[in-house]
């Protein structure tokens, strides 16, 4: 499991970079922003997550503060994640990330042609 950054008074780049340098974590964390999701919602959105990786990584994501589980006392329980109060702090991020990504896609086919 990877261990969550330390908080020190290390580069704030690097701190940032360490907590969501993970393989899924800014593709959960872009779900997240949209809505609260159930565990089964989350795997159908990423489609390529195992269960495992998705399990471990919202784990981590928990134990840092940056989403939230609720579990529903149904029968079976289920269980609902969010962002946290912290974790709602990057979406503007996640959105500007986004963005981003759309405008340089968008370069890269207009080079392309």
């Amino acid at each position: 499991m990877t261990k969550i950054p330390s908080v020190t008074p290390q580069c704030p780049m690097e701190t940032a970079l360490n907590l969501l340098s993970g393989k899924w974590t800014l593709q959960i964390l872009w779900q997240l922003s949209q809505h609260p999701f159930h565990f089964n919602e989350l795997q159908c959105a990423l489609i390529t997550i195992s269960p495992k990786a998705l399990s471990q990584e919202l784990r981590r994501l928990e134990q840092a503060a940056i989403i939230e589980r609720e579990v529903i006392p149904d029968l079976p329980p289920r269980t609902i994640y969010s962002l946290s109060a912290t974790g709602r702090t990057l979406q503007p991020v996640l959105k500007q990330l986004c963005d981003w990504g759309k405008a340089y896609s968008s370069r890269q086919i207009d080079r392309s042609i």
